[in-house]
């Protein structure tokens, strides 16, 4: 096997072995979208921290990233890289040997540049594309998961009122957020998130567009959804995709009903 740079030459094999691997993924999970517009692959012929590997003049995968990024999850100093789902694949055969030479390759790379987080998106099913990374010291951050927009069933929850908040009552939702952030410091997840403040909060829904479903317990909020287009895999380009970007129930309300009765308000 034969590891190369990872060149603008690349673009279109590359595309091709991660369309395959998204075909592959939807196979096993078909509420996923299917896919009209394919991210460009442009940006990681640019940076010069990927890599290709080759067997008898094929091109059997390739591992990119974005990066070096600073300061990761408000760790001071901490420099990473990340490879998003759509900029790695290889054929599915041999995944395991493949994807070590590839991490083999790039990871002196990626070190090489000061990145001492390596972060690399995989497709839930892929247990062999894990298990190899497993090995190589690797564990989970954030998972995503999908279903279809069908109706949902369930038993009314007649103790709250659910609406969709105005704008005007969008801050509300901000002392909830703050345990929200609150929740993924501690672990398992420790992910160090900063407080924010009232006018941070507000600068953000307005920059991704968000929308605020909530729950009211006694006229208060008790539990959020924030919608949004935008998130972090190429399927949020698709219209017909819709992405919970943030939920906290308050503890008390936890085991209700609240959440299947708020997602009924989501428009599909």
């Amino acid at each position: 096997m034969k590891i190369v740079d990872f060149t603008a030459n690349h673009i279109e094999a590359a595309a091709s072995i991660a369309k395959r691997n998204y075909a592959a993924a939807r196979k096993h999970v078909p509420a996923l979208p299917l896919v009209d517009l394919w991210p460009d692959l442009t940006d990681f012929a640019q940076n010069g921290l990927g890599v290709t590997a080759f067997e008898g003049g094929e091109m059997v995968g390739f591992l990119c990233g974005y990066g070096p990024f600073e300061n990761t999850f408000g760790i001071p100093r901490l420099r990473s890289v990340f490879s998003p789902i759509h900029a790695n694949g290889t054929k599915l055969e041999n995944q395991e040997k493949i994807y070590a030479r590839l991490y083999q390759a790039a990871g002196e790379k990626w070190a090489r540049a000061g990145a001492a987080s390596h972060a690399i998106c995989l497709y839930a099913h892929d247990e062999a594309a894990q298990e190899q990374f497993f090995r190589y010291g690797f564990g989970l951050r954030c998972v995503d998961a999908i279903r279809g927009m069908e109706e949902i069933i369930a038993p009314p929850c007649e103790a709250c009122e659910f609406e969709e908040l105005s704008q005007d009552e969008y801050i509300s939702v901000f002392p909830l957020h703050q345990m929200l952030n609150q929740h993924q410091r501690e672990s398992p997840f420790f992910m160090d998130r900063k407080p924010s403040t009232p006018e941070s909060f507000i600068n953000s829904y307005q920059k991704h567009g968000s929308r605020f479903f909530a729950a009211k317990y006694g006229g208060k909020i008790c539990a959020y959804a924030k919608i949004l287009r935008a998130g972090e895999t190429f399927i949020v380009d698709n219209s017909d995709y819709i992405h919970v970007g943030g939920a906290f129930c308050l503890p008390e309300h936890r085991g209700q009903g609240v959440y299947s009765n708020l997602l009924i308000l989501i428009p599909r």
